[in-house]
């Protein structure tokens, strides 16, 4: 195997990690809308996750960083292209990371609930524009035969993308939900179990078809076992969370988010975008990488760095592992 191919490879971990972790905490930011009653209940969702959301966002910048010096004309054609899409993610991660610490720099109760607002709109939108950007990369886009994409901001709102937006969307938001069983106690914890069959249900057609969709459009019969795995693997966490068993079922709603990024990337392979427009002008793992000897140097870093980003954050969960309530909040409004 190829360095190149080594480094595709390492990417495609770097997103699936990223949606396994980030996936959770955009669907709590959107249950705190849809789940949470009144304030204290969405103090304990937020709660939940304020020890690691922004660890989670770390396998975000790896993996633009690793696109960028791995493949840089799969960089300069992804954010060039896609550019009002991806601007609107992070502006939404910036100001979703301000509102998990400025909620509580003033004690108005209007002040809180604005910022828990800012913190509803700004996980539900990226996890709905990740999915969208994704359909496109899968699906192929308009790239000539200078490697740059020709299309406008609308090529991107096709159906195939938009469903993969929804896809995401509902698919973090169940993520979210049995994280929160998971997480937390009493009452909130048994309507987060009686939501999440409702949303399993959903997205489980919304996945379905999407994934039928891209094996017939570019899949193999490697991308055809990741399909499976996914429908499977969703399946099996609606049962569990029925019986129960959140810890399952939160495994297995992961293992549905790898399963779905894994198909993904292997009906992808070997391209990184493309071309609608010509085939041979598609981007490509030999014509998108960087020089032989930057992987190599890559290749050491990586060996190198990333058990301790791994040990230092299995730690911080191991940390904060345990179920909270509105009964564990501090009586002060802040």
């Amino acid at each position: 195997m190829e360095l190149h191919d080594v480094w595709f490879v390492l990417i495609a971990v770097l997103w699936t990690g990223y949606f396994f972790l980030e996936g959770f905490d955009f669907g709590v930011g959107v249950l705190t809308k849809l789940l949470a009653r009144n304030r204290p209940e969405k103090r304990v969702l937020i709660n939940t996750i304020g020890p690691v959301w922004d660890g989670n966002e770390v396998w975000l910048l790896t993996a633009g960083g690793a696109t960028f010096a791995a493949f840089p004309e799969w960089y300069a054609t992804l954010f060039s292209g896609f550019y009002l899409p991806l601007l609107v993610i992070l502006v939404c991660l910036i100001v979703r990371g301000v509102a998990f610490e400025y909620r509580v720099k003033r004690p108005e109760e209007s002040w809180q609930r604005n910022w828990e607002t800012a913190i509803f709109w700004t996980s539900l939108i990226p996890a709905f524009l990740w999915g969208v950007a994704f359909g496109n990369i899968v699906h192929g886009v308009k790239i000539d035969r200078d490697l740059e994409y020709v299309g406008s901001v609308w090529d991107l709102l096709n159906p195939y993308a938009l469903l993969g937006g929804l896809v995401t969307l509902t698919l973090f938001t169940f993520h979210g939900t049995v994280f929160t069983a998971l997480k937390t106690v009493g009452e909130i914890r048994e309507r987060a179990r009686a939501l999440a069959l409702r949303v399993g249900l959903t997205t489980a057609v919304l996945a379905l078809v999407f994934l039928v969709w891209t094996q017939a459009h570019s899949g193999n019969g490697k991308s055809l076992v990741a399909l499976v795995v996914a429908v499977a693997a969703l399946v099996a966490a609606l049962v569990a969370n029925q019986a129960g068993r959140e810890g399952w079922s939160f495994a297995l709603s992961g293992v549905t988010i790898v399963a779905t990024v894994a198909m993904l990337f292997l009906t992808l392979f070997p391209s990184v975008m493309p071309s609608t427009l010509n085939a041979d002008w598609s981007l490509t793992v030999t014509n998108a990488s960087s020089s032989p000897y930057t992987l190599k140097i890559m290749t050491w870093l990586a060996v190198i760095a990333t058990p301790v980003v791994l040990l230092y954050q299995g730690w911080t969960y191991w940390v904060f592992r345990k179920r909270i309530g509105t009964q564990h909040l501090a009586d002060a409004a802040h």
